[in-house]
């Protein structure tokens, strides 16, 4: 890198306290909440393009709606754990693992 060219940039975590506040802060637990949330949305989208899916296709496999795919794929939508488990299960013929962070 040229010199100069780092003065102005801030690591992520930096630019995330100073948008959302530090971890243990409400606006930052609301961030990240639905952050995780958007990146299951991702996740479910990129499994059923992978697999070759409709939204459609998805849904009928997993005995839900094309539009509660397409708003769980956007962020529209809490989904719940047993859903979820569901859809990997009978729409990917998969296991879904989870694991807790501290």
């Amino acid at each position: 890198m040229k010199e100069g060219m780092n003065d102005n940039l801030t690591s992520f975590v930096s630019h995330l306290d100073s948008q959302y506040g530090k971890r243990g802060t409400a606006s930052r637990e609301k961030f990240e909440e639905e952050f995780e949330t958007f990146k299951v949305g991702v996740m479910l989208q990129e499994l059923r393009k992978e697999k070759g899916l409709t939204q459609e296709a998805l849904a009928e496999k997993c005995g839900t709606t094309k539009t509660y795919i397409s708003r769980i794929e956007n962020n529209a939508s809490d989904i719940r754990l047993s859903t979820l488990m569901r859809i990997v299960r009978e729409g990917f013929g998969a296991r879904l693992d989870l694991q807790v962070s501290m």
